[in-house]
């Protein structure tokens, strides 16, 4: 089932009715032009592109394209090295990887293409845990707990007292970064006594192999592995909400909620026929790539000004270097997207 996301308005006027759309680029071969081009990334992302990769191909087309996962932190590190086209990112970019991109001379457009839920998991085994609050998790994942907490009854009395198993994100994650900004108050304030990961199939592993495992990820790893996996409601300020498309579209899924990008580097959107070509694709059916690739679509109108976005050659980020955790992900998506209101725009 296709999922929806409510429209998001400004002062009663819908996003669509914010942007006239210009007609379609040329997508034809310019002479000359170097074959192939790199996407690579935040594994979280990638079965978007994966999914974008499958429907741009079953039009007859096959771009000369390379779809790698890394993790968010060495995507963007290639992204500002320019070796990347399109770099897939589960959070903004940084200050420090803004300054990376300056001084190689990068410009970049940013489009919101998905919202996540990131979410906790347990083995499906698991009789006791049901939910779980930020109190409890910052208790269980930040530096302190390294050496010190490593049984359920440690991070809840009524738990067991069996040995805990955590599995997690390794920190070239965004996801790793913003669970623990959101969780622990700083990216970097993180346990690393866990098996950890930049590739997410093996965190879903991890836990499904050990009735007594906890770990986290993006929503769609969960929906892969239902079967194996149950979420943790997560006890927040809103109260206890399970992660679910409707949870995080009516900004109760806190702290835990997220946007996710795709970065364009504008000097290969301009001068390669090939990545505006895939780019497009991707953005102009991102409602039902991403519901495909498991995660929640934005609505049908907002992949419009995301798109105006791109034909605009509108540079440069909408956070400022910042990582913005309990914020709800339609004010996210209003503040990535407001640069399409600004007169020079309109």
């Amino acid at each position: 089932m296709t999922l929806q996301a409510p429209l998001v308005r400004f002062a009663g006027a819908s996003l669509l009715a914010l942007v006239t759309m210009p007609a379609t680029p040329s997508l034809a071969k310019s002479p000359g032009e170097p074959q192939g081009f790199r996407v690579g990334g935040s594994s979280t992302v990638f079965p978007i592109l994966r999914e974008a990769l499958r429907s741009y191909r079953s039009t007859g087309r096959q771009p000369g394209m390379r779809l790698t996962e890394s993790g968010t932190t060495d995507g963007f590190r290639q992204f500002c090295q320019g070796k990347l086209a399109i770099a897939n990112a589960s959070r903004p970019i940084s200050s420090s990887e803004l300054k990376a991109c300056a001084r190689n001379g990068v410009t970049f457009i940013e489009l919101p293409i998905a919202f996540d839920a990131l979410t906790v998991v347990v083995n499906r085994s698991n009789d006791w845990a049901k939910l779980i609050t930020v109190k409890e998790l910052s208790r269980l994942w930040g530096k302190e707990a390294q050496g010190r907490i490593d049984r359920w009854s440690e991070v809840n009395i009524d738990w067991p007292n069996q040995p805990i198993k955590l599995c997690g994100p390794g920190p070239d994650s965004g996801t790793f970064e913003y669970f623990n900004k959101a969780i622990n108050g700083s990216p970097t304030n993180s346990r690393r006594d866990f098996t950890a990961s930049e590739d997410d199939t093996v965190i879903a592993r991890c836990v499904a192999d050990n009735p007594r495992a906890l770990g986290y990820f993006g929503y769609a790893y969960y929906r892969a592995n239902a079967s194996r996996l149950r979420p943790l409601t997560i006890v927040g300020p809103k109260g206890p909400v399970a992660p679910s498309a409707e949870a995080v579209q009516s900004g109760r899924y806190l702290p835990l909620s997220r946007l996710l990008f795709l970065y364009v580097n504008d000097r290969d959107l301009r001068q390669r026929s090939d990545v505006r070509s895939f780019i497009t694709h991707t953005v102009r059916n991102g409602l039902q790539l991403v519901d495909k690739a498991g995660y929640i679509p934005l609505a049908s109108s907002t992949y419009r000004v995301v798109e105006s976005k791109l034909y605009r050659h509108i540079l440069g980020t909408a956070f400022g270097g910042d990582l913005p955790v309990g914020l709800p992900v339609g004010e996210a998506l209003r503040r990535s997207i407001d640069q399409t209101r600004r007169p020079q725009y309109r």
